[in-house]
């Protein structure tokens, strides 16, 4: 005799899937927080990678600013001679001798910024820049003299840069061709940089990338790290430059760039001998899930956050080294 076969009843069938809808809940919502977890930490690695390469770079720069190689007086007219006619792309800053090369009339500036107020920058040269923003301006020689492949001195510069050929005493800057006769003298490559922030559009998202002018046979640029919303810089200024006297040698303030003085710039009655660098980076794209209302402190100015973007604050002190000071 066949015995009957039963199903789950209607009740059954729905306790099972009240207890499947249960686990498809708990699992999709881990798989959730860990998709959000993973997007978070991929967003701060890229912030601290971003962050950290920018820090690098400007504080590089800084290292080796106002490095002329074996020449060892300021940079001017009287000892630096002759100079080329200015690059094509010539980006000229704050003062009246603030371009690429040294000009007759008034201090050469090798180290100067500005605090950007109109996109519009260096006398019409970049009309792109971010307002509240830094732009770092530097001009010195690359670190290493040419030689030539059995390491003596080079006898023909090659074409395409400009170059710095000079002894302890007197030097002079040439773009190709016979190196100028100066006896004792090495040649270097010659070097201008500019930094400052641009904002890009990339589809419907605005993205900041820092910004470098490069020194080759003309002033041309290219972005460089993504996701730099703002550089910021403070330079130290030693009030005493005379090394007889107590506090030579020693910061006395650290000064804006827009709180900066044509005096201080010329470093004849003062020194610039370190830099405060800060760098805001700024997530490539938003998470509307997050909301930032966060104050970034960079310096003496405050950047307050009102959007779906995390941002990493990123500070160092750089010394300068070749600030003509004896001792530390």
């Amino acid at each position: 005799m066949l015995k009957s076969q039963r199903g789950f009843s209607l009740l059954e069938v729905f306790i099972s899937l009240v207890i499947g809808l249960v686990i498809f809940a708990g699992v999709l919502s881990l798989f959730v927080a860990m998709q959000t977890t993973t997007r978070e930490t991929s967003s701060y690695g890229e912030l601290q990678e971003n962050g950290r390469f920018a820090i690098s770079v400007l504080s590089d720069d800084l290292l080796r600013q106002d490095f002329w190689g074996d020449y060892s007086g300021f940079v001017d007219l009287s000892s630096i001679n002759p100079v080329p006619s200015p690059p094509a792309g010539e980006c000229v800053g704050g003062g009246i001798n603030n371009g690429t090369f040294p000009l007759a009339t008034g201090h050469f500036r090798t180290l100067w910024g500005e605090t950007v107020t109109a996109a519009t920058i260096l006398g019409g040269c970049r009309n792109d820049a971010k307002v509240d923003s830094d732009i770092l301006q530097l001009k010195r020689v690359v670190s290493a003299p040419l030689v030539d492949g059995a390491g003596a001195p080079i006898t023909i510069a090659p074409t395409g840069h400009f170059y710095f050929v000079s002894n302890i005493n007197h030097g002079s800057i040439f773009s190709s061709g016979d190196v100028p006769v100066i006896e004792n003298s090495q040649v270097w490559e010659y070097q201008h940089h500019i930094y400052y922030v641009r904002e890009e559009s990339i589809g419907a998202n605005t993205i900041p990338v820092l910004m470098q002018g490069q020194l080759t046979n003309k002033l041309s640029f290219s972005p460089i790290i993504d996701g730099i919303e703002v550089i910021r810089f403070e330079y130290g200024v030693d009030m005493q430059i005379d090394p007889t006297v107590t506090g030579y040698g020693i910061v006395d303030a650290y000064i804006s760039a827009n709180s900066m003085t044509d005096v201080l710039w010329d470093n004849a009655t003062s020194r610039i001998i370190s830099v405060k660098v800060y760098v805001l980076a700024r997530s490539i794209e938003p998470d509307e899930k997050y909301k930032n209302t966060n104050t970034y402190q960079l310096g003496d100015f405050s950047y307050t956050a009102n959007d779906h973007y995390r941002r990493l604050l990123f500070s160092s002190t750089v010394t300068l080294y070749n600030a003509r000071v004896d001792s530390w």
